[in-house]
């Protein structure tokens, strides 16, 4: 457990193009991390549904000390993860979850609960 300052923000509410997060705000897609958050800007890191989630996108993740990290595929399932990615987490031994958005904001509220420094890229649309 640690102190209550680097706790995950909680996924509050979440539908189509919309997510609500504790200490964080209202938007449409999010990156969280231990102590915090803020709106995910795809034009940032130019990413795109393929070739999906890019090592440039995880990097503030990792910088913000998340040790478990969750990566949403959005509500289709339209949004891939790059292989190079997948291999940096592993490489770094940084636990990590892909999943349907639902599903991962589920997963991340969970672990956010139990007190894991967890992170993770949310995409509430496609």
């Amino acid at each position: 457990m640690y102190n209550n300052e680097l706790r995950s923000p909680h996924i509050r509410r979440l539908s189509w193009g919309r997510m609500e997060v504790d200490g964080v705000g209202i938007g449409k897609d999010f990156k969280l991390w231990p102590g915090g958050g803020r709106e995910w800007d795809w034009r940032e890191t130019d990413t795109h549904h393929l070739p999906g989630i890019q090592p440039a996108d995880i990097k503030e993740l990792l910088e913000k000390d998340s040790q478990t990290i969750i990566l949403s595929r959005g509500m289709l399932l339209m949004l891939h993860t790059c292989q190079d990615t997948l291999d940096l987490l592993e490489e770094k031994h940084i636990t990590m979850h892909v999943a349907e958005t639902k599903a991962a904001a589920e997963i991340y509220n969970d672990l956010a609960a139990r007190g894991n420094y967890v992170g993770g890229l949310f995409h509430s649309t496609c």
